[in-house]
């Protein structure tokens, strides 16, 4: 009666047990896929980066992992889609600091907030943004570029960007104050139409993040020709810094990070973390992840959440002083 007993008691501990995992997602009581969405279209740097992550967590997650694309607006679609996820862990955000730091601050209106509506997970990269010139455009380098527009059309000029009211966009209105230009920025609805348009050389310049432009600039279509942050990129040794060329304010670094729902069990954060810190560590994702032109690093939630306070804190600062108005 006794043996019995025990294997009534131990029975329910494992039934409360396991209720508890389901509970907290840590086992699954689906076989997936979790959708790990990207903000912006096929093809760009950032979807080129889910795609390599999400290869390789599927296996360490044991269940598929799918990269959904929902471009629009910068991202902010994928975050508000996100917002109004189940808080289970089956769909995660794959996001820069756009759409989580900046955006939120530019828009009246988002349809999120950051600090509540989500949760980080961990990062895993950061990285910088550049200035790229189209393989039809003459100049060699900054100096270059700027004595061109002048002597093109009065220093007026069109820079493209991959989305609206975004880092790049600001960087426009820099570079152009800078050097005594009128340039116009060009928003687009990711960076790969925008890069379309540069190798088609519909437009001379674009601004983005560096792995939207490495592939292209290693071939010699585009010209990367200035990076931001405060040392040279390892994938661009001979591109000069922003702060060499004299424009300083742009050394703190934007991050790439995975983030979901708010009210997300911290077992499943947990899980999920575990499971990237591993893939980051992979010598064969690290070395495509470095060569797309990210400084690969693993952050977990804390870190990444405190790196993401401070960019936001920065950036409060800098749309401030441009004297941008929310729109």
């Amino acid at each position: 009666m006794a043996f019995s007993v025990q294997r009534v008691v131990g029975a329910l501990r494992r039934s409360a047990t396991l209720a508890a995992l389901l509970a907290a997602g840590v086992v699954q009581a689906q076989s997936g896929p979790v959708r790990l969405m990207v903000g912006f279209p096929p093809g760009g740097g950032t979807d080129a980066i889910a795609r390599t992550l999400a290869d390789k967590l599927k296996d360490q997650l044991g269940m598929p992992v799918v990269v959904e694309n929902k471009a629009g607006a910068g991202g902010q679609l994928a975050a508000q889609a996100l917002k109004a996820a189940a808080p289970d862990g089956m769909t995660l955000f794959l996001s820069h600091d756009h759409t989580i730091s900046i955006l939120p601050q530019v828009v009246k209106n988002p349809g999120y907030d950051s600090a509540k509506d989500f949760v980080p997970v961990a990062g895993f990269a950061t990285f910088v943004n550049a200035l790229a010139l189209s393989g039809g455009t003459p100049a060699k380098g900054v100096n270059d570029y700027v004595a061109w527009v002048k002597s093109q059309g009065a220093g007026k000029g069109t820079m493209g960007v991959p989305a609206p009211a975004s880092t790049p966009e600001f960087l426009v209105k820099v570079i152009g104050q800078k050097y005594g230009l009128d340039l116009q920025a060009v928003p687009y609805r990711g960076s790969a139409p925008m890069m379309a348009d540069m190798l088609g050389n519909q437009i001379a310049a674009g601004v983005g993040s560096v792995p939207d432009f490495i592939e292209n600039h290693k071939v010699g279509k585009i010209r990367v020709v200035a990076v931001l942050g405060g040392a040279r990129q390892a994938t661009l040794p001979d591109v000069p810094t922003f702060t060499e060329l004299g424009l300083t304010g742009f050394e703190d670094l934007p991050y790439y990070g995975i983030f979901a729902p708010a009210g997300t069990p911290k077992a499943v954060l947990d899980k999920f973390a575990d499971a990237l810190a591993k893939v980051v560590a992979m010598p064969d994702v690290k070395d495509r992840l470095s060569n797309m032109g990210l400084t690969v690093g693993f952050m977990d939630s804390a870190t990444l959440a405190k790196r993401e306070q401070a960019y936001t804190k920065v950036w409060a600062k800098l749309i401030k002083d441009s004297g941008f108005q929310a729109q």
